[in-house]
């Protein structure tokens, strides 16, 4: 141990057991450098130096009145009390010496940008971590910037955050001390976390990496989705790799009088859906994994960053298991903005941009947070831009959560206003998992959540997973997960991206462009998913949505309830010329992909089903050993009458639960007011499920379901299971948490 009076300490004078002087991170620091891991050169300004402060500034006593009388429950009391000490730590005077060594030791760094993070004494324990409680600040740059970020680290520690997680874990406020380590920076050209254990199944003969472009802290923040890759520890196999594209990375900005920023930057095309490390730095990083858990005889969870071809490692930590990790990180404690429908899982910050219709969409940029009264199929250009989505209205179901969780973003929706209550340009966090909104930049590390669907995805269950999907462009993307096929390809997204109606396509004698459009969109999934079934669900668009492309006006009227109008059978068996526009587009996909299957939506009656399939039958598109048609069941018609609907002739149902539900209990689907009584378990619904499932299994059809809800109630999935459902079709976002579910229904089942 060495002399708690000192007030800077080397990386090499530092070793794991000096935790009570360097805090946890500064220790492992330490610990790293002494056994020759590759760790960027530093020092740490000692919580000696803290408590020495402390004493000189007569804060002790000002902070012990002001924590005495806290009730850390009470939210706005916790803010202010917070808020106050913070204050008091940030005027007082540095002293003199403290200050002096600090600039001393920082120009003995070569005076370089520096990374300044916060050290707990108590920080990354076995039964404690206080990872993310304080400040870290990246890029600083001169004598007097160091001082002052080191005293902006103190006073982090009187974070509301941390105040309530002390609480919370008994621990004495003033026998948590914090140093702060001051590290070279590393200008990350790709960066990430490793752990070397599977931290879902605490499966030792596996380890996990995660990768990035850019800076770290692109992950850290949950702006970015990481490409994950899993080795067999004992060889160092690659036993799968995961990828995600990644449109923009963080970097460093060029040094500008004497400041330094980090900036998102777009990335190429072509980069955005690379493999963000060779095979080759896969197992050289794997080596490092190895070797760190050897020194420190437990599993790891480490941060490295690579630049000019070698591998640094940032910081390394024991791993909790999964239930102390979620127990550990409270929910955010900050003030709540505005709250609504959590409606797609993350936590992601960014500037507001404000779209009133859908020619301002071009506004949104790479990074926004997209606010709308609602959003059509006219806003998914913008959306594929923006960061996270608000909406005024709408619930899980709507077309912002939809699409939302398909793209991977937060979502919050029934946001009541929103558009007049945010302001154009107003920096906010979205925490889509608990539909909060708040004022400013908030971060908390969502690596845990993210590694544990994507390797929830490798579980095995005999219910098939399938995925809902709309745009082309993730196509790839998807059919590299562990997913059984597409149960949904909706073609309304692609009818919106061609933009115009098709019988004003007709009219111009442009069928053929309108059938090469469509052609090119299914072309992709079905592809990409080779030879995994890709179930294309035709055209099931209302007339205010067809009336909004280019010539719609002209075809179609004004309905008072659209919803329940001139949609899906009942417009193709009159309609019939834009339904063969559809059915040609399909047959020229199967031509060279036979893995193509075709769905029909919205069918009211036996006859319109018998009508729909006639005209197919004409047009030579007709059921064999691999074209299986499937209906859509998602009108109470479909369940009363469901031994008719099957004997007409098809091989599967798809259970539409959102519009199913919608109907039978007459709650529409969007209204946030009635989103509480929308539930796919309500007892009639229920009915509904099981009789549409037993009668499909005893007359040899196969059963599926496209909705949220088998993700979201665990309780309903096992009904779904037990009563002999063959494949749920899921948003990506939930392809993970799904397996899990069905998985131990399947177990319990079998029990």
């Amino acid at each position: 141990m060495h002399n708690t009076q000192k007030i800077i300490l080397w990386f090499d004078e530092v070793t794991k057991e000096d935790v009570s002087i360097v805090g946890g991170k500064g220790a492992n620091l330490g610990e790293m450098t002494a056994a020759h891991i590759p760790v960027p050169p530093g020092f740490i300004v000692t919580v000696n130096a803290y408590y020495q402060f402390l004493h000189e500034s007569d804060s002790s006593d000002k902070i012990l009145a002001l924590l005495k009388s806290l009730n850390p429950d009470d939210s706005k009391q916790l803010q202010q009390v917070a808020s106050k000490i913070k204050k008091l730590i940030l005027v007082a005077s540095m002293p003199a010496k403290i200050a002096t060594e600090i600039k001393e030791a920082y120009r003995k760094l070569a005076g370089d940008l520096v990374a300044v993070r916060s050290s707990a004494t108590a920080e990354d324990l076995p039964k404690a971590s206080f990872a993310g409680q304080q400040s870290s600040f990246l890029n600083v740059w001169g004598e007097d910037s160091v001082v002052a970020a080191v005293q902006t680290c103190w006073a982090s520690l009187f974070e509301s955050r941390a105040i309530y997680y002390r609480s919370q874990q008994g621990f004495d406020h003033f026998k948590v001390g914090i140093a702060v380590p001051v590290q070279k920076m590393v200008a990350s050209e790709t960066s990430g976390v490793m752990f070397t254990i599977e931290p879902v199944t605490n499966d030792n003969s596996k380890m996990i990496i995660e990768a990035i472009y850019g800076l770290g802290e692109g992950l850290v923040s949950g702006e970015v989705n990481p490409d994950l890759y899993i080795i067999n520890k004992m060889d160092l196999s690659i036993c799968s790799k995961s990828l995600n594209r990644q449109q923009q990375q963080l970097e460093r900005n060029p040094l500008i009088d004497h400041k330094k920023t980090n900036t998102w930057q777009t990335l190429p095309s072509k980069t955005q859906t690379q493999q963000k490390l060779t095979d080759k730095d896969i197992l050289r990083l794997a080596m490092l994994g190895k070797q760190l858990e050897g020194h420190y005889r437990s599993p790891q969870d480490i941060e490295w960053a690579k630049e000019n071809n070698k591998f640094y490692i940032v910081q390394t930590r024991p791993v909790t298991t999964l239930k102390e990790a979620i127990e550990v990180e409270p929910e955010i404690n900050a003030p709540v903005l505005l709250t609504g429908n959590a409606a797609s899982p993350g936590l992601a910050s960014g500037p507001v941009k404000m779209i009133y219709k859908t020619s301002q969409i071009d506004r949104v940029r790479d990074g926004d947070i997209l606010v709308a009264e609602m959003t059509t199929p006219d806003f998914v250009p913008a959306m594929k831009r923006a960061i996270a989505i608000v909406t005024n209205r709408g619930g899980r179901t709507a077309h912002a959560a939809i699409v939302s969780r398909e793209l991977g973003i937060p979502c919050v929706v029934g946001v009541e206003g929103a558009t007049t209550t945010l302001i154009d340009g107003q920096i906010i966090t979205v925490d889509g998992s608990h539909g909060k909104i708040y004022n400013g930049r908030i971060s908390r590390n969502i690596t845990t959540t993210f590694v544990t669907n994507i390797l929830k995805e490798s579980i095995k269950t005999k219910t098939k997973v399938y995925v809902n999907l709309a745009q082309p462009d993730l196509a790839d993307l998807i059919a590299a997960r562990n997913v059984d096929g597409v149960g949904l390809l909706r073609a309304e997204f692609m009818i919106a991206q061609i933009g115009q109606h098709p019988n004003y396509m007709l009219k111009e004698n442009r069928g053929e462009e309108f059938i090469n459009k469509l052609y090119q969109g299914i072309y992709s999934f079905a592809k990409a998913f080779s030879p995994r079934p890709v179930v294309f669900r035709t055209t099931d668009l209302k007339t205010n949505e067809y009336r909004k492309l280019t010539g719609g006006q002209e075809f179609e009227e004004i309905e008072e309830n659209p919803m329940l109008g001139y949609r899906g059978t009942s417009r193709y068996i009159v309609d019939i010329d834009a339904f063969r526009l559809e059915i040609e587009a399909i047959k020229r996909v199967r031509r060279d992909f036979p893995n193509l299957w075709m769905m029909i939506p919205f069918v009211r009656t036996v006859n319109e089903l018998e009508q729909t399939i006639k005209i197919m039958e004409q047009e030579e598109l007709k059921r064999s050993h691999d074209f299986k048609l499937w209906m859509m069941v998602e009108i109470p018609s479909n369940i009363f009458l469901i031994e008719k609907f099957l004997k007409v002739g098809i091989d599967g149902i798809s259970i539409g639960s959102n519009d199913l539900t919608q109907l039978i209990l007459g709650i529409d689907r969007d209204s946030a007011k009635l989103s509480n009584t929308f539930d796919e378990r309500n007892e009639a619904v229920l009915i509904a499920l099981e009789r549409a499932i037993k009668i499909s299994k005893s007359m040899n059809v196969t059963s599926s379901i496209c909705g949220q809800a088998p993700s979201v109630y665990p309780e309903l999935t096992e009904k779904l299971v037990s009563w002999g459902i063959t494949s749920v079709s899921v948003s990506p976002d939930m392809i993970g948490t799904t397996r899990e579910i069905i998985a131990m229904a399947e177990t319990k089942l079998k029990l």
